[in-house]
């Protein structure tokens, strides 16, 4: 019941999400109201907030950790490394759409500026890494009983997977894989 009640959450999290930041793009752009916009989008990383009190306190209840503990770590992980670009991608993407702002810029293909870019993507994948693994760490800590904490050690295996196969597939394939088109 509480793995399932934790997904919820996730879930509801996720969409909660997209949804404050839809409303808060909404406001900003359609309804022309700052203000409102930017108390909505600043409350977005209140989501994570409840996300991680309700983990803490199912944990603290005695709870046995779950992959799904590691998974609400992993999300918030992911929101520290990678949410504020998600916002901004929003952003930009809103303004064209519905306020004459200039387009998304386009990746780079080829050559060291897509070396860069790989790079860039990279380092907020090493700095979700580094979130998941310091809260799974400080949820072993918390829960300070090998036995009840035995499913959050794969998090730390995996984290560290993850970074190691996106440093390959990306900046380093990109390195040893990309040219520069011939000219013409």
């Amino acid at each position: 019941m509480r793995e399932s009640f934790l997904l919820a959450l996730i879930i509801g999290c996720e969409i909660g999400f997209w949804a404050v930041l839809i409303l808060g793009l909404i406001a900003r752009y359609i309804l022309g109201l700052q203000r409102l916009s930017v108390i909505l989008l600043l409350s977005v990383p209140l989501i994570d907030v409840v996300l991680l009190a309700v983990t803490m306190v199912d944990l603290g209840q005695g709870a046995k950790a779950t992959f799904m503990h590691g998974l609400a770590a992993a999300y918030i992980g992911f929101s520290v490394g990678f949410g504020h670009s998600s916002i901004t991608w929003a952003d930009v993407w809103f303004a064209h759409r519905f306020a004459d702002g200039e387009p998304q810029p386009e990746a780079p293909t080829h050559g060291w500026a897509l070396v860069r870019y790989e790079l860039i993507w990279w380092r907020r994948c090493v700095l979700a890494a580094a979130v998941t693994l310091s809260l799974v760490l400080v949820a072993i800590a918390y829960i300070d009983d090998p036995v009840r904490s035995l499913e959050l050690d794969s998090w730390l295996t995996l984290s560290f997977a993850i970074v190691v196969m996106w440093g390959v597939f990306g900046p380093l394939w990109a390195l040893l894989f990309s040219r520069s088109p011939p000219e013409v």
